[in-house]
């Protein structure tokens, strides 16, 4: 069977994204071969991205945070439009990602539960007052609030756990749906890739451009960028 069959004989679809979804638009992927992790920093960025950096060493854990995390340019690609246009025409119910670029919301998509939170969320630590990523992007040195108190991005450091109602939201959706399609994801990153153990509808799809240790779980398991693939399906 393949994904344009499935897509049109699925009532309730969740797709659960990764990095992989957002590298057409531009953004660093971090376990590929060109991804974050493999660029050259004082501090390994799974360091410099925890808990215990941001307290310590704001100012460094900011000079890495505005110059690679922050891709506030980026526009949304075809894997994001087409998913807006599913959820649009009630296929889709929601969306589950990994990613903290907001561009499944800046495509059109209302139902989105994002795992990792969002650069686009930031609050002073000290008094809870919200400011956008433009904010932090334009801020020389660490971003403080007018009480004086340090911005921290809602974004889920390492060290930090997930929000429970993100997950619990998540999980229900994957719970109810007929349809799963997990794209652009090695499905290495725990807990958010245990997730797919709470799938028991009718059709497994993966969209990645390595294989996966979930690819034999999978019906349909298809090897390609996800903009590309999804771009073809006919809503």
């Amino acid at each position: 069977m393949d994904l344009q069959s499935i897509i049109n004989e699925s009532k309730n679809i969740v797709f659960f994204g990764g990095a992989g979804v957002s590298t057409e638009s531009g953004i660093p992927d971090f376990r590929s071969v060109d991804g974050l992790y493999n660029q050259k920093y004082d501090y390994p960025p799974e360091q410099i991205l925890s808990h215990t950096f941001f307290v310590r060493n704001t100012a460094e854990f900011y000079r890495f945070y505005q110059d690679k995390m922050l891709c506030l340019d980026v526009e949304p690609n075809a894997a994001h439009y087409k998913l807006a246009e599913l959820e649009k025409a009630g296929k889709l119910s929601a969306v589950v990602t990994q990613n903290i670029d907001g561009l499944h919301q800046k495509a059109g998509s209302k139902k989105v539960y994002e795992l990792h939170g969002s650069v686009h969320r930031n609050y002073c630590t000290k008094c809870g007052k919200f400011f956008d990523a433009e904010y932090i992007k334009a801020a020389e040195g660490v971003p403080k609030c007018e009480c004086g108190g340090v911005i921290k991005p809602d974004v889920v450091l390492y060290e930090e756990p997930l929000d429970d109602r993100t997950v619990n939201g998540a999980v229900k959706a994957i719970r109810n749906c007929d349809t799963m399609i997990i794209a652009g994801t090695s499905l290495k990153v725990y807990p958010a890739a245990g997730l797919i153990n709470y799938f028991s509808g009718k059709h497994l799809v993966l969209i990645n451009l390595e294989q996966t240790n979930a690819d034999s779980l999978a019906d349909l398991a298809i090897h390609g960028k996800v903009g590309e693939v999804l771009g073809k399906i006919k809503v």
